[in-house]
């Protein structure tokens, strides 16, 4: 999987498509938000920092004040890839956020999705 685009999009630029995935379903903005915190370990005014910076993925992951220990529970199957296969951190990450907006989006309940 070597898709590296990815790495050097901007986060900004694909933030809004994640929020408009989830209100789409009738879930909220502010839940993205809070799903983007938990696995970042940003809080609101550093995710705000990172989206006015236009920052690409790399440095947005590279930047997170610590990946969520329960990181390692998100399991499952995102754009054709299994996501505990990924052998590369950082797509990892990516595939990890992807999958976590899915299921927001599915409905899921946020305790459920933040695996507490």
């Amino acid at each position: 999987m070597q898709n590296t685009k990815i790495f050097t999009t901007a986060f900004a630029s694909v933030y809004p498509h994640y929020v408009q995935k989830a209100e789409k379903k009738g879930r909220t903005q502010s839940e993205v938000n809070e799903i983007i915190c938990w696995l970042t370990g940003y809080n609101e005014k550093g995710l705000q920092k990172q989206l006015d910076q236009r920052n690409d993925f790399k440095t947005f992951f590279d930047q997170a004040p610590a990946l969520h220990p329960n990181a390692t529970l998100i399991k499952g199957v995102i754009c054709g890839y299994r996501i505990e296969d990924i052998e590369d951190e950082l797509m990892r990450n990516i595939r990890y956020l992807d999958k976590l907006i899915d299921e927001l989006a599915k409905g899921k309940q946020m305790e459920k999705i933040l695996r507490k």
